[in-house]
């Protein structure tokens, strides 16, 4: 686990940063007065993900590979980072849904059938602690995966500073 040790770090830094999100957009009134705008204020959360993603990478290649790392291990250490985070999302969903903000499936059930975007069912089917486990996990992966792809690139030494 010591060679995990930077990911794991920034794992907790990642779930810090998430419970505090959805309590910014909790006590903003995102998740009730303004549910309208919670799609997109909640889509801003990948700035601060994709900086701590870097934030961790950029450590990891200090940290551990002495400040000299390839796209590979770069990638493989985002790809470590995902899982830990993914590991650790369903504890942030659980506090977020009956801590943070315990009526936001109800808030978000009554908009979407008042709206006429879902009937009842259908809003109760979409919107429930099951589904957004689920939609943790996935959307954990694919755009961690992502991040740690993209991220890798920019991350990575030059060529001429290191032996393959």
């Amino acid at each position: 686990m010591i060679k995990y040790k930077t990911e794991i770090k920034w794992t907790f830094i990642y779930a810090a940063m998430f419970l505090l999100w959805m309590s910014f957009e909790k006590l903003a009134g995102f998740h009730d007065k303004r549910l309208e705008q919670q799609q997109f204020v909640s889509m801003l959360i990948l700035i601060p993900s994709i900086i701590i993603y870097s934030k961790a990478l950029l450590d990891k290649k200090k940290s551990f590979y002495s400040g000299v790392i390839n796209y590979k291990q770069s990638f493989m250490s985002g790809l470590a980072l995902t899982l830990f985070i993914v590991l650790l999302s369903p504890v942030n969903q659980v506090i977020t849904s009956y801590i943070i903000t315990p009526d936001y499936f109800a808030n978000i059930i009554k908009y979407t059938v008042q709206s006429g975007v879902y009937t009842q069912e259908q809003a109760e089917a979409q919107y429930n602690i099951k589904n957004y486990l689920v939609s943790s996990i996935i959307g954990g992966l694919i755009t961690g995966g992502v991040f740690s792809a993209v991220i890798s690139l920019f991350i990575k030494s030059k060529k001429h500073t290191y032996e393959q």
